[in-house]
């Protein structure tokens, strides 16, 4: 199966296993795993933050940072967009008594000042409004195709932050793409955000993990909130250490981007596929099936009976994403595929 549903389905490579297997350990609850400590250290570092924290999961490292940030009663602006808002279970809500108010997404993944300033109420002392405490990007977005915010809109929005009180934290998920793909230091796209979090085991190719980024008072809550949701990990130093090679490694996903302009140039010469946006900046190729024959989810049916795996993100979206599991020949055999199954049509 040629694997295009995400770039969570990578592998750990020789050196992560590696790594895993010969990493110092000791009870990360007490602070005591070595491994961890050099990951937490390597990823404040690269993300020009005072501290950092290992997490479980990428819902965990952006809950927890929710909660550190906003407290019960308060809410938090987000895109409608994105993943925060979309995937992650509605956790500031259920768990912390925050209010997440979504946000018109525009195109290339920010958030109007105008509509961000709408989620204030023009009386901040009438009792009967929740007040933000928090505003959340997404950099690379995900559901805008893997774009990478415009280079000078964080700042805009640190200064629109700043003048009115609120925090900024950046779901930096696969911010590591942003990176590879701008040429600009992950520090520097962290530059103007409070905290981020970011995920070991996407693109990156860890098996497991995200990190928490920020302050180190903040990271003090974000450690307890942790503990809170059940995500302290006790000999962690062995998903840690395939995070550092992550982090090591993290050029590689310039591979990726290109593997994902190649599989755009042949989709864009099928008929029937019609692209979201020619101009793919990382790792994701957003698509339409336009031949009437096919619901998306017949399509999406189809080609994986052939071998390869698509996602469909609703309103008829196809998502294609490339990472350390597909190489130049998957991409081009996924073309010859998507035109074969379009040619002859669904499966009976």
């Amino acid at each position: 199966m040629i694997e295009l549903r995400s770039d969570t389905f990578t592998l750990p490579t020789p050196r992560m296993r590696e790594a895993m297997a010969s990493a110092p350990l000791g009870d990360d609850v007490y602070g005591e795993d070595p491994t961890v400590r050099e990951l937490e250290e390597l990823a404040a570092h690269v993300c020009g933050k005072q501290a950092a924290c290992l997490m479980p999961s990428g819902t965990m490292a952006n809950l927890a940072a929710v909660l550190a940030h906003a407290g019960r009663g308060e809410k938090v602006l987000v895109g409608d967009e994105s993943d925060l808002h979309v995937y992650e279970a509605a956790g500031p809500s259920v768990l912390g008594g925050v209010a997440v108010e979504p946000v018109p997404t525009r195109p290339d993944g920010t958030l109007a000042l105008d509509d961000l300033a709408r989620g204030f109420p023009d009386d901040p002392d009438d009792p009967q409004f929740a007040l933000p405490a928090l505003l959340c990007l997404e950099n690379t977005h995900n559901r805008c195709g893997g774009k990478v915010l415009p280079p000078d809109y964080p700042a805009a929005v640190r200064r629109f932050a700043d003048e009115r009180g609120v925090a900024v934290h950046l779901d930096g998920a696969r911010v590591f793409n942003a990176s590879v793909a701008s040429g600009v230091p992950v520090a520097d796209l962290a530059a103007h955000a409070d905290s981020l979090q970011f995920c070991l085991s996407k693109g990156l190719g860890a098996p497991i993990g995200s990190i928490t980024a920020g302050s180190a008072a903040f990271i003090t809550k974000v450690r307890r909130l942790r503990k809170l949701l059940g995500g302290g990990m006790r000999q962690a130093g062995v998903i840690a250490a395939a995070g550092i090679v992550a982090i090591e490694e993290a050029g590689r996903l310039a591979v990726d981007h290109e593997h994902a302009r190649l599989l755009a140039k042949g989709l864009a010469g099928i008929d029937g596929v019609e692209l979201a946006d020619p101009d793919v900046p990382t790792n994701m190729v957003f698509f339409r099936v336009t031949d009437e024959r096919f619901t998306h989810r017949a399509f999406v049916d189809s080609a994986a009976a052939k071998g390869v795996a698509l996602a469909e993100l609703g309103h008829g979206r196809i998502r294609a994403v490339t990472h350390s599991g597909v190489t130049r020949a998957d991409v081009e055999n996924a073309v010859a595929v998507v035109a074969d199954v379009l040619r002859e049509g669904p499966r009976s």
